[in-house]
């Protein structure tokens, strides 16, 4: 039946703290100063305050282990996504492991800006290609109703003797479709391990998959 925590104030080399069961109702300014703790067991009190206590367990990077279901912060919507993504060093949340796919969707959905930067990430460059059919489906030509065609002995190349076009806008389309092809290369960056999952040794690393991508 334990309702406050200030008997904790000198224990600072807690490694892992055991206060299930109880009739707790706040831990703000309580555990901020157990930075070894690495299980904390807080299920079946009365916490209610989501924000407050995901905050004074930031900044915990040996927490690992961490129990809150049967509290009523619990029934808050996105609860779990939000206690992974404020707590990247979780990796067992009520009993439930945290998964690949959770942190992805936690970081869509709490920090949008940086997912949209990270997923893109990828190598790019031009592409010299032959004058043909657009890349993709999506996208219409430039002049839809005008068929191109190239002269017979042209080809693209700094090296390449070049047979004049009888229209210099045809001349100027054709160097367009040839410039205008990008090439990206890519991977998921997902499976490669950070810095402390290397050191900790808690990923197994995946051999990596390139994709290339062009596009008009």
């Amino acid at each position: 039946q334990i309702q406050d925590l200030t008997f904790l104030i000198k224990n600072y080399c807690l490694t892992e703290l055991y206060l299930n069961h109880n009739e707790l109702t706040d831990v703000s300014g309580a555990l901020k100063h157990l930075c070894a703790l690495q299980i904390l067991f807080l299920h079946n009190n009365q916490l209610q305050k989501l924000v407050e206590t995901v905050k004074e367990l930031k900044g915990k990077i040996s927490l690992h282990t961490l129990n809150l279901f049967h509290n009523p912060l619990a029934q808050d919507a996105d609860y779990r996504l939000y206690v992974i993504h404020a707590l990247p060093s979780v990796q067992l949340l009520d009993r439930k492991a945290v998964t690949q796919r959770e942190r992805e969707s936690a970081l869509h959905l709490y920090n949008r800006e940086r997912s949209c930067v990270v997923q893109p990430i990828a190598f790019g460059k031009r592409v010299s290609t032959v004058l043909g059919p657009p890349l993709g489906s999506g996208r219409a030509r430039a002049q839809p109703d005008r068929r191109v065609t190239a002269p017979s002995g042209w080809k693209s190349g700094n090296h390449t003797k070049k047979v004049p076009f009888e229209n210099a806008e045809d001349a100027g389309l054709v160097r367009a479709m040839t410039r205008s092809v990008m090439e990206f290369s890519c991977f998921d960056w997902n499976k490669v391990a950070t810095c402390q999952e290397r050191r900790l040794e808690n990923k197994v690393e995946e051999p990596l998959e390139k994709m290339t991508i062009q596009f008009r």
